[in-house]
């Protein structure tokens, strides 16, 4: 099921590659002792990215990863949060976000709870052989858990600068 913009996110719990466990309200809270308006410089427009990739250290799931990594201080500017999910375990969420100095947090979905709810576990298909697996896509979730935007099937190649568009 396709989500669209305007309901609620999903909520999950998954592990992040630093190894705690977050959900969504975690993540869009602000850290404790803080007020919403002091987490970045006018969060009532601050967003997550949320994006969804199928494997480390691939050749498109790199590339959008490093675009990403490489548009983080545009990010940071505008008080825009970058989480990627992918089903690979947590050992190499670290190995890929160390070898490519990622700056922003990897979440570990092997059981594909977060990838189903938002609709992006589907069956696939290569060299005629079928088999279930993510669909490359991003939703931009605003700071009070709405989806802004759900953008399904995208390329890696120019994702972080458009995305970035669309979440400020």
């Amino acid at each position: 099921m396709r989500l669209e913009p305007g309901r609620l996110a999903p909520d999950f719990y998954l592990q992040a590659d630093d190894g705690t466990w977050v959900d969504l309200e975690t993540i869009l809270s602000p850290p404790v002792g803080q007020q919403p308006q002091e987490q970045v410089p006018d969060s009532s427009d601050s967003a997550l990215v949320l994006y969804f990739y199928p494997k480390d250290d691939t050749t498109g799931c790199t590339a959008q990863a490093c675009e990403f990594r490489d548009m983080q201080a545009d990010y940071d500017a505008a008080g825009v949060r970058v989480i990627g999910v992918s089903p690979d375990p947590l050992k190499s969420h670290q190995k890929f976000r160390d070898k490519h100095d990622l700056p922003f947090t990897l979440l570990s979905d092997p059981e594909h709870e977060a990838a189903e709810a938002y609709g992006v576990w589907v069956e696939k298909s290569m060299y005629g052989r079928t088999y279930m697996g993510i669909e490359r896509s991003t939703f931009v979730i605003g700071p009070d858990g709405v989806l802004v935007e759900a953008l399904y099937k995208v390329k890696p190649k120019g994702h972080a600068a458009s995305v970035l568009g669309l979440a400020t």
